[in-house]
This record gives structure tokens, C-alpha cells and sequence, in this order.
């Protein structure tokens, strides 16, 4: 019964932000006044609102007070990371099924992005690719700067969300391979294809990159399956 009144409380909440039409970064109404004003005990708002901080649908300032958070996806990360990892054979299957789906979001993306890269955003992403060699956060920002034109927060989030737990989970995948100059050849590919507005291309080049990271999920899927005895 308590979960359940707590989740109650926290959904309340959030009405009420929704109902004030309070936006990010906008004061929330203090302790007292959320305890007036949904009939609760002081610790029932201070656990309700604790909850809402860990999903960061509001913003503890310590000496200021609260406010509306962003609410982003990043604090999805480590239940998604814990889900991934506790899937069969070490949650090598569940970051098989991850990388799928981020592959049909920025398979259909990439099409769009073609039509439209500017210049400066080409050279810009040629910029990256170079410097994967030596940064890792490289092939994160790539992926990140190639939807901006699309103008999807939401999109961005996504992506950023699914890379973030791949690399988490990739220790799963076993020692570190070497393919740094495979991943800059599949990033060259795609920007070759935007560059010349090709959006068939563009996607087979994405298709490509993406079979290579599943191929490396598959050859650590089939080291972890039992040898017949």
C-alpha cells in the first residue's frame, strides 16, 4: 500500500507541474505548500519528491529550493545498463537486440540528414572521424552531430542514451578488439554518401557500420555458448 500511495503521490506531482504549467528550471512550490495542497505528510513529499529527483523530473538546489528539472534520458542509463547485463549469456543477446534498434532509428535518420548537411557540418563531422583514432567521445559526438539538423531533442536523447549503455556493456563482449581503422572507414562512408546527397547510400553505408558492431556481438555470442559435451 505505501509503494503504491507514493507512486500516487509522485503522479500527483507531476499533474500538479502540468496543471501550473511550470516549465524547466521553474520554482516549485515549497514543502509546506505541496503538503497543503495535495492532503500529505511531510514525509510522504520529501519521498515523493526524492523519487521524482532520481528521474529527474525535479531539481533539488540545496539553499534555493526545488525546481522543475529536465527530465533527461540520461538517467535511464544504469537500468537500462542493468537490464542489457542481466539478460542470457551475460546480456550478450539483450546488446545484440539494443544495437538493432538503434540501427533502425538512425538507418531511417540518416536518409533525412542527407538531403539537407550543410558544409560546415561535413567538415565538421570529417573533423571527428579524424580524431577517432585517439577519442573515443569522437564516434559519440559523430553520431550526436549528424541529427542536430533534424531538430528532434528526442532523437538525441535516444542516441545518446543507446550509446552510453553499449560502451557500459561492452567489457561483456570480452578483450577489446582492434578495429579502429575499420570504424573510421565506415565513418568515412558515411559521410562520402552525405556529401553527395545520396540517401540510399547513405543508409546502406549505416547498415554497414551497424554490421560490423553486430558481428562483433555475434562472434562473443558464440564464445559463450557451452562446447557439446
Amino acid at each position: 500500500m505505501r509503494t503504491r500511495d507514493s507512486a500516487s503521490l509522485q503522479e500527483r506531482i507531476v499533474a500538479l507541474i502540468h496543471e501550473r504549467g511550470l516549465a524547466p528550471g521553474a520554482p516549485m512550490p515549497t514543502e509546506v505548500q505541496l503538503m497543503d495542497l495535495l492532503g500529505a505528510s511531510r514525509n510522504s513529499v520529501r519521498e515523493a519528491v526524492r523519487a521524482l529527483k532520481a528521474l529527474g523530473i525535479v531539481e533539488i538546489r540545496h539553499g534555493h529550493g526545488t525546481f522543475v528539472g529536465h527530465a533527461s534520458l540520461d538517467v535511464l542509463t544504469p537500468s537500462l545498463a542493468f537490464q542489457v547485463r542481466s539478460g542470457p549469456g551475460g546480456g550478450i543477446r539483450a546488446l545484440h537486440d539494443l544495437v538493432e534498434v538503434r540501427e533502425l532509428l538512425e538507418t531511417e535518420l540518416i536518409g533525412q540528414v542527407a538531403q539537407n548537411t550543410s558544409a560546415p557540418r561535413l567538415a565538421a563531422l570529417n573533423s571527428l572521424v579524424n580524431g577517432m583514432d585517439r577519442d573515443r567521445e569522437a564516434d559519440r559526438a559523430f553520431h550526436a552531430l549528424l541529427y542536430e539538423s533534424c531538430g528532434n531533442e528526442l532523437v538525441l536523447q535516444l542516441i545518446g542514451l543507446f550509446w552510453d549503455v553499449y560502451h557500459e556493456v561492452e567489457p561483456t563482449l570480452g578483450p577489446p578488439e582492434e578495429r579502429t581503422a575499420e570504424i573510421v572507414v565506415n565513418h568515412r562512408r558515411i559521410v562520402a554518401a552525405l556529401r553527395a546527397r545520396d540517401a540510399e547510400a547513405a543508409r546502406e553505408a549505416m547498415r554497414l557500420h551497424f554490421r560490423d558492431v553486430k558481428a562483433r556481438i555475434a562472434r562473443a555470442e558464440a564464445r559463450s555458448v557451452p562446447a557439446p559435451t
